[in-house]
């Protein structure tokens, strides 16, 4: 395929591409939806009434929403409908490259606009698929013998984390205030975060959800996957040590969660689909799939201290390395009758590779801080210093082009001060 509009060579938002996000732009304030082509934005609410197949055609509203939730909810088909006339209308068909008015008026340049939220998110859910990270993080805390929890190989690990704390790339997070133990024979203290961590993670978005009481089958779970974001779900290390027992992560996770803007739908991904990682032993029926649903995306993150031009490259890992796929997660989260809701965003937590260049966070990198890691120019870290900038990127290699992500971004803001 190729675009009448120019592509440049590294970008990630090819015609194979066309991931939606939600902008603005100064001349008009108002949200609306768009797809990314090249180094421009294609605004859909001008060109609603172009999509004309059998199941668009009566929902052409979907694309005047200031949200992605109502063309999320009409599911696959609608979905790879709206792909194949965006395709078409960005390729050689005259209807919008033959009228000048209207791609003037349509195309805006992603450097003019301002990105948002890709959809209301009712709710969150991290999960902790990562073998190598699960391995490490044990290994750390209980030895190598006792790395894994019993339930690990079992099921899909997960808990509910706070959705009005998801923000989108650009928004700086503050470090947060909380208790913390430095000492284990000293009572805790009340204080800023001092080990303040970033997590490399990927999300998806949920489309059509379910009812109260019917589980959504493993087999059909890719039915309710509209697509993807990168995600650092944010971590303040030592205030989780002294909270997580016995209920698991509250205020060390609740400060900020940053995504990218641009949700890459499963449809441009497939083309990248690898094999499943070997599940031993076997999973339960109700989350076992043979289909592949795993990919190939390479992942990178770097941090840039406060002031400088240098990004430092820290990790660079792959979303091949996950355990759990996205459909046993999505199986395992409704086995129960649980709803979920279109707009949902369920977290891959933590992806780090076999490889201590993988690893997805500094407290594997740092192996708890007994190690610096060097982020160039002369400068280390154990964990992040005020005014750090984290900077994760994705995508997908294909033959001469990319299936990307951009770029999800977030600069550390000092604690408040305390009263």
């Amino acid at each position: 395929m190729k675009s009448f509009i120019d592509i440049p060579p590294d970008s990630h938002f090819p015609i194979e591409n066309l991931p939606y996000g939600i902008f603005s732009t100064c001349d008009n304030p108002r949200c609306r939806i768009g797809v990314a082509i090249g180094d421009m934005i294609l605004d859909l609410s001008l060109i609603s009434h172009l999509f004309t197949g059998p199941v668009l055609k009566a929902h052409q509203q979907v694309f005047q929403q200031v949200t992605l939730n109502a063309f999320m909810s009409l599911g696959r088909s609608a979905w790879k409908e709206a792909r194949s006339t965006l395709q078409t209308l960005l390729s050689d068909d005259p209807t919008l490259r033959d009228d000048p008015s209207l791609r003037a008026r349509a195309l805006v340049p992603q450097s003019a606009a301002k990105m948002h939220l890709p959809a209301e998110i009712g709710d969150y859910t991290d999960f902790y698929s990562s073998i190598d990270h699960a391995t490490n993080v044990g290994t750390m805390f209980r030895g190598k013998d006792n790395a894994l929890m019993p339930n690990w190989r079992y099921l899909p690990v997960g808990y509910h984390g706070r959705a009005s704390s998801v923000v989108v790339s650009g928004t700086p997070i503050r470090r947060p205030n909380g208790q913390t133990r430095p000492k284990d024979d000293e009572p805790p203290v009340f204080g800023p975060c001092r080990l303040m961590d970033f997590e490399l993670e990927m999300a998806f978005f949920v489309g059509p959800g379910n009812k109260l009481g019917e589980p959504i089958s493993v087999r059909d779970a890719h039915e309710h996957i509209f697509g993807m974001v990168l995600m650092n779900d944010w971590s303040a290390r030592d205030i989780q040590k002294w909270e997580y027992v016995p209920l698991g992560p509250f205020l060390a996770k609740n400060l900020g969660t940053t995504i990218s803007p641009w949700v890459v739908t499963m449809e441009a991904l497939a083309p990248f689909v690898v094999e499943n990682y070997v599940q031993d032993p076997q999973p339960f029926s109700y989350l076992k799939h043979e289909d592949q649903y795993n990919y190939d995306i390479k992942l990178e993150v770097g941090i840039r201290s406060d002031g400088s031009d240098h990004v430092g490259t820290v990790c660079c890992s792959n979303f091949r390395n996950m355990y759990w796929t996205m459909k046993q997660q999505l199986a395992h989260h409704t086995v129960t009758g649980c709803n979920i809701c279109t707009g949902d965003l369920l977290a891959s937590g933590t992806i780090s590779g076999p490889s201590e260049d993988s690893f997805g966070s500094l407290l594997e990198l740092s192996w708890r801080g007994s190690k610096t890691v060097d982020i160039g120019n002369g400068a280390t870290r154990k964990f992040l210093q005020d005014g750090d900038e984290v900077i994760i990127t994705g995508y997908c290699q294909g033959n001469g082009y990319k299936v990307g992500f951009g770029s999800c971004t977030g600069k550390l803001l000092p604690a408040h001060p305390l009263q």
